[in-house]
C-alpha cells in the first residue's frame, strides 16, 4: 500500500463522513480514525513480517501521518466555519411554502436561533435554526432534496 493509496481512502472517509476505517491485507493492517474534528490517526497495527521484501511496504505507511494533514489543509476552508447538520431524516425546503422566499441566501448575515431551512419528516415540519450568529457562507443541499441525520446542510462563518 502506497501513500497514495491512503489518500484515495483518508478522501473516502472524509466524503462518506466516516469515523473510523480499517484494511487488512498479507503483510500490514491499516485502520484510520477520525477524532474529535480534525484529527486523523493513521496507525500500523501489525508486526512487520519476518522477511525482508515486505518491509519497505511495512514502512510505508508510517509516512502517512504527513498525508492527513495535507488532507487537512485541503479543509482548512471549512475549520473556521459552523457547519449546521440535520437532525433527522427528511426532505429539505429552503421557504416555509412553493413559490415563498427562502428562510436565508448564501452571504446573507444570519443570527443565532434564526430559522434556515425546514426538514419535514413523517408529515411534520421541523424547523432548523442557525447556531450563532454570523454569515451563511455555503449551502450543501437543494430544495426538495432528501437529507440524512448528520448530513451537512450550512456552513456559516461565525461573526
Amino acid at each position: 500500500m502506497d501513500l497514495d493509496e491512503i489518500k484515495k481512502i483518508l478522501d473516502l472517509m472524509r466524503e462518506h463522513e466516516l469515523g473510523e476505517f480499517e484494511l487488512e491485507g498479507d503483510s500490514f493492517k491499516l485502520r484510520l480514525r477520525k477524532q474529535g474534528a480534525a484529527q486523523w490517526v493513521a496507525a500500523p497495527a501489525a508486526p512487520p513480517p519476518q522477511y525482508a521484501p515486505p518491509a519497505p511496504a511495512v514502512s510505508g505507511p508510517a509516512p502517512a501521518a504527513p498525508g492527513p494533514t495535507q488532507v487537512l489543509t485541503a479543509e482548512s476552508e471549512d475549520v473556521d466555519l459552523a457547519i449546521i447538520k440535520s437532525p433527522i431524516v427528511g426532505t429539505f425546503y429552503r421557504a416555509p411554502e412553493p413559490g415563498a422566499k427562502s428562510y436565508a441566501e448564501v452571504g446573507q448575515a444570519v443570527r443565532k436561533g434564526q430559522v434556515l431551512c425546514l426538514i419535514e419528516a413523517m408529515k411534520l415540519m421541523n424547523e432548523i435554526n442557525a447556531e450563532c450568529d454570523g454569515e451563511l457562507v455555503k449551502a450543501y443541499v437543494e430544495n426538495g432534496q432528501a437529507v440524512q441525520y448528520g448530513e451537512r446542510l450550512f456552513a456559516v462563518k461565525p461573526a
